[in-house]
């Protein structure tokens, strides 16, 4: 037995090793100059498309980027708990939780008019309504096979950490323009923003309070990532046709995520190990975005086409219109 588990972590360890280090390449390029750390992960990493196909690499890299996502996804369940969503209100977390639905089935709809299946139209739209590169991972996680798929996400990824970036540097000018206060402001920012680091880059730069409600709202979103996923496996398990695997009820990594929540919800998961969590969570979704890249080509990126960029581009600002509409109902 622990002779396998060491063969085992000697096939894998070699293209984990490469995936972690273009992880910390990712990190040093945040750290120092500003630059989004899932975006310069999976940009580092598609260079070195032929590591996915070097006998001694491949299954690192493979497991990285399955494996580390679903353990990253799973640890952000630390960051949640039931008071966070109690704080906003009913009528907020409605026009949240509203926001991430409408803009999954418009998503749905609109699809087709930019050539796109309705698998491709889930990914990018679940990416755009709940929280960017982390819910792109975890959709595609649960997708059946495909041609294409890691393209898909590596696209997918790409596009939504840039429009994040975009929207980090426009959506307060935005709120200002339109004299929003500051609470309306945070919800603006964490309502419609897609990664979490953007969302707490833009929050802050207006204010500390607008940067702990924007903080909040979007964690709020990242909850409902367990339940969207949930029904996206339910619905796609009718599907898939008869003998073909169905995707799991609720995937493992969703159950973790969801039992971590509870945990922390209930006060039994100690500051410190909460942090340290999160830094796991980091680190791990990091490499997996990395081993992405890795497993992506640039020459079939590009053969996803203009048409796939202003969908996601319009998703982008179906959501904001929605959140602004409700806040404005609001009050």
């Amino acid at each position: 037995m622990a002779a396998t588990a060491l063969e085992k972590f000697r096939l894998l360890f070699p293209g984990l090793v490469i995936a972690g280090l273009v992880a910390v390449a990712a990190q040093f390029l945040n750290e120092h100059y500003g630059a989004p750390a899932m975006l310069m992960a999976i940009l580092l990493g598609m260079p070195l498309n032929f590591l996915s196909e070097e006998t001694r690499t491949a299954a690192g890299v493979d497991f990285a980027a399955k494996s580390l996502l679903r353990i990253g996804v799973a640890l952000l369940g630390v960051r949640i708990s039931i008071d966070m969503v109690q704080t906003l209100g009913l009528p907020m977390l409605a026009l949240i939780a509203s926001g991430v639905v409408a803009t999954i089935g418009f998503s749905l709809l609109v699809g087709g008019l930019f050539g796109k299946d309705r698998l491709f139209s889930f990914l990018s739209g679940g990416a755009v309504a709940i929280c960017g590169a982390s819910a792109a991972m975890a959709i595609g996680s649960i997708l059946p096979k495909r041609p294409n798929a890691d393209r898909d996400l590596a696209f997918t990824v790409i596009t939504v950490t840039v429009l994040s970036t975009v929207a980090m540097i426009f959506y307060p000018v935005i709120a200002g323009a339109l004299r929003l206060d500051p609470e309306a402001t945070g919800v603006f920012l964490g309502g419609t923003i897609h990664d979490v680091a953007q969302v707490v880059g833009a929050g802050f730069s207006i204010s500390e309070d607008t940067g702990d409600l924007s903080t909040l709202v979007k964690l709020i979103r990242v909850t409902l990532l367990a339940p969207v996923v949930f029904v996206a496996a339910l619905i796609l398990r009718r599907s898939v046709e008869p003998g073909a695997k169905r995707p799991p009820l609720l995937p493992g990594f969703v159950i973790a995520f969801l039992l971590l929540a509870a945990l922390n919800s209930l006060a039994l998961i100690p500051a410190s190990v909460q942090e340290v969590a999160s830094q796991i969570s980091r680190w791990a979704l990091l490499a997996a975005i990395a081993a992405v890249g890795m497993k992506t080509s640039i020459p079939k990126i590009l053969e996803v086409g203009g048409p796939s960029i202003w969908l996601v581009v319009v998703q982008t600002a179906f959501l904001a219109a929605f959140v602004l509409t409700g806040i404005w109902l609001l009050g």
